[in-house]
């Protein structure tokens, strides 16, 4: 057993990752993490390789959106922080909880542009706009109380990503004491005032037309909101980040369709609407002002939501699950008759399949033929792109975390990384990706880590219309020839094959189909290429 006074800063860090229930780390060595690695042998952590940071970071946000844990990553100096950035930012836009350790040049270094290897002049500049903090770790002995000060955003603030840079010097260093096990978790996020409490629920009970939005931050909350929903006869709306929160037949579930404009309309008839756990941002509605006309309530862990561009009347900050459990002892038990409010979600409903454009009455067509043959406890990882556009207000999660999609920052290339760290996040769940033809290319090198690391399903459904073809129609919309939106693509079967997928190219949806289900089958990866011909 080796002695903890000659353990270096980096074992150490690795050491103490683990005792805060760190299983997993993805990410890339490099000359300059070598200190990292040396400490995971033994330390019960799991590495997973990707092939570029950029994947290394959206795996870490799949990981989290699944599990509930925070995603962690090891990413070199320099062009790794950079190549990690775009991950950083997606998941700082969507309140994903992650953590970027990287190392960074000599201390004696720092700043003073020598030209050493990976140098940047501020590395720490480049994260903090996109962070929840970014910061320098000058000693061993700053590691500790970072790693808990992290723990702490993940526990009880918003949780978004958290980058620590480690120069060479001090992840090499050895320990003056070993501080490997000072764990520090102190969650807390608690319950808003009670006057607040108080003045919510009166208002609550008063409202005539009472509606509900739930996002993110609520995904613990389903059985509260749905009490609540219950007894006050209120639709409930998700976002996209919050899809799964109410059963699929639930009468007085609205879905994420607040970006379509029949779920406009209903939100407009609202005297009173409760959003919890959601920035109500324009990238869940599809345009820039959500049309609420009556009083509005929130529930939020972060403070700088109550006077945003949607300033409450009553602010409640604390946890969502515990804030919707104090509210409902503060409101009546007899539920109210809810045929109205079923009555204008089934209208809701009805009027959504009516007003399908050509492409997304395709789009549902191969939406409908995933929902025959997804195993009850998958989950479906998601590109930006128009099938899963469709799919965020018109494929029905059955639960929470079900349904992962780069909302905020709208990056592409999440989809494939995303769903192989959802699937090491969750083992024992099949996995299904929905990724166009050029989001794709822009991680498709992580098929290799894919097959490499996964000996249970998961499925990568390339939608291939041989186009970036949202942006040739919103040229086409504008009255703007259409320019660098006809790509030459490359044979993706082939492509899949020299990666070791099993690969299929269905003719028909019937064809489809079989090969969904048989791709749920396979222990592995399959990549099932459908060509926007074959869909029609």
């Amino acid at each position: 057993m080796q002695d903890n006074t000659s353990l270096t800063c980096g074992q150490a860090l690795v050491r103490l990752l683990a005792n805060y229930g760190v299983d997993t780390v993805f990410g890339i060595p490099g000359v300059h993490t070598l200190e990292l690695y040396r400490g995971l042998p033994g330390s019960g952590i799991r590495h997973v390789l990707s092939r570029h940071e950029q994947g290394a970071g959206f795996m870490a946000d799949g990981y989290a959106r699944v599990s509930g844990k925070p995603g962690v990553c090891f990413v070199i100096s320099g062009p790794g922080v950079t190549n990690v950035a775009t991950a950083i930012g997606q998941a700082h836009a969507d309140s994903i909880p992650m953590l970027v350790i990287s190392s960074v040049n000599h201390s004696a270094s720092l700043g003073k542009g020598w030209g050493c290897l990976h140098e940047t002049q501020d590395q720490r500049a480049l994260t903090a706009p996109i962070t929840a903090f970014s910061a320098l770790a000058l000693s061993p002995e700053d590691l500790p109380e970072l790693i808990a000060r992290a723990w702490a955003v993940f526990d009880s603030e918003r949780p978004r990503p958290v980058h620590i840079s480690v120069p060479l010097d001090v992840l090499a260093a050895p320990l003056a004491r070993d501080w490997s096990g000072e764990v520090a978790r102190r969650p807390a996020r608690g319950l808003p005032a009670a006057e607040a409490l108080q003045q919510a629920a009166a208002r609550l009970a008063q409202a005539k037309r009472p509606m509900l939005i739930a996002g993110g931050g609520a995904l613990e909350a389903g059985a509260e909101l749905a009490e609540l929903s219950r007894r006050l006869a209120a639709p409930l709306f998700t976002t996209v980040a919050g899809k799964g929160l109410l059963p699929v037949d639930a009468p007085l579930h609205a879905g994420a369709s607040l970006c379509v404009e029949p779920g406009w309309q209903l939100i407009e008839q609202a005297d009173l609407v409760l959003a919890v756990g959601t920035e109500l941002a324009d990238t869940d509605f599809w345009r820039e002002r959500l049309p609420l006309s009556g009083e509005l309530i929130r529930i939020d862990i972060d403070p700088r939501k109550f006077n945003d561009f949607y300033p409450c009347s009553v602010a409640l900050r604390g946890d969502a699950r515990l804030s919707l459990a104090a509210l409902l002892q503060r409101l009546p038990e007899t539920a109210r008759d809810p045929a109205a409010a079923m009555d204008a979600v089934a209208s809701l409903k009805a009027a959504i399949q009516g007003s399908q454009g050509p492409l997304q009455r395709i789009h549902q067509a191969i939406l409908e033929r995933i929902a025959q043959v997804l195993p009850a406890d998958a989950f479906i990882s998601t590109d930006m792109t128009q099938l899963a556009y469709s799919g965020n207000y018109l494929f029905p999660s059955r639960a929470p975390r079900s349904w992962l999609h780069p909302t905020g920052y709208g990056t592409l290339g999440y989809g494939l990384p995303a769903g192989i760290g959802a699937k090491l996040g969750a083992p024992q769940r099949p996995g299904l990706v929905l990724v166009g033809d050029g989001g794709f290319l822009y991680t498709a090198q992580e098929l290799a880590t894919a097959v490499e690391e996964l000996d249970s399903p998961l499925v990568v459904l390339l939608w291939n219309n041989d186009a970036l073809g949202q942006i040739r129609d919103d040229m086409l919309g504008l009255d703007i020839e259409p320019i660098g939106v006809l790509p030459r693509n490359p044979d993706f079967a082939g492509l899949g094959r020299a990666f070791g997928c099993a690969v299929r190219q269905p003719q028909s949806l019937d064809q489809l189909q079989d090969d969904l289900a048989a791709g749920f089958a396979h222990p592995g990866v399959t990549l099932i290429e459908l060509k926007h011909a074959c869909a029609q």
